[in-house]
């Protein structure tokens, strides 16, 4: 989402939405979240989305195409924050792999947890496969591969077959999104608690020793502090 900024002119409003600093674009965006998250993509129409967003639905293309290109715009906010955090990560190669990969899955499951509306749970739907959702999913790909290149400097991972690495992979990848169904069932979760232990988990599944879970979990939160 943008910064507070005044409301562009020329754009009529349908009906007043209470004021909320945010450009027009924006409103869309968050409007689209909320009808998306709880009435159902399918179900929610561009009319209901420009509605809640206080514009005529000709003002509403005036942003978006359609449907389509909102729901691609939200995925894509989902993932970018992480990937930048994963390319930082990634290069900090002074630290210890494991504490990084540690530092990724908190602050990934933390992302998506972030936020009133749980948007991962959008990630299930059939329509996201399509070829409309191609940036998306190149973004997701190489947010895992980034799970991927830590899990492999790992000292458990590192002697790990070619067919090995992707599987544990996969499986990290999987239990940090993993958090979309728990916090679809158990909205109330406390997101910091959540995104520790899944990180813990997650070192677990990669092979790393309980006994050093406590000085990696340090290291990682230092990593995320810097």
């Amino acid at each position: 989402m943008s910064p507070p900024t005044s409301r562009r002119v020329g754009r009529p409003r349908a009906q007043e939405r209470p004021a909320s600093g945010l450009e027009p674009r924006d409103e869309v965006l968050s409007a689209a979240a909320e009808l998306f998250t709880t009435r159902g993509y399918t179900a929610t129409s561009t009319r209901a989305v420009a509605e809640r967003a206080g514009l005529r639905q000709a003002s509403l293309y005036h942003y978006f195409d359609g449907k389509e290109a909102i729901l691609a715009t939200l995925l894509e906010g989902t993932v970018r924050p992480s990937l930048e955090i994963a390319r930082e990560l990634v290069a900090r190669t002074e630290a210890p792999p494991e504490a990084r990969l540690w530092a990724l899955c908190r602050s990934d499951v933390m992302l998506l947890c972030s936020g009133p509306h749980n948007l991962g749970a959008l990630y299930l739907l059939p329509e996201v496969q399509t070829e409309h959702f191609g940036v998306f999913q190149t973004l997701r790909t190489e947010l895992q591969a980034s799970y991927g290149e830590l899990l492999s400097a790992t000292e458990a991972g590192a002697p790990l077959g070619t067919e090995e690495l992707s599987l544990r992979t996969d499986l990290v990848f999987g239990l940090t999104e993993s958090v979309i169904l728990i916090r679809r069932a158990d909205p109330g979760r406390a997101p910091q608690a959540l995104a520790e232990a899944t990180a813990d988990a997650a070192l677990r599944v990669v092979g790393v020793p309980q006994r050093s879970l406590a000085r990696l979990r340090r290291e990682g939160q230092q990593l995320l502090a810097a």
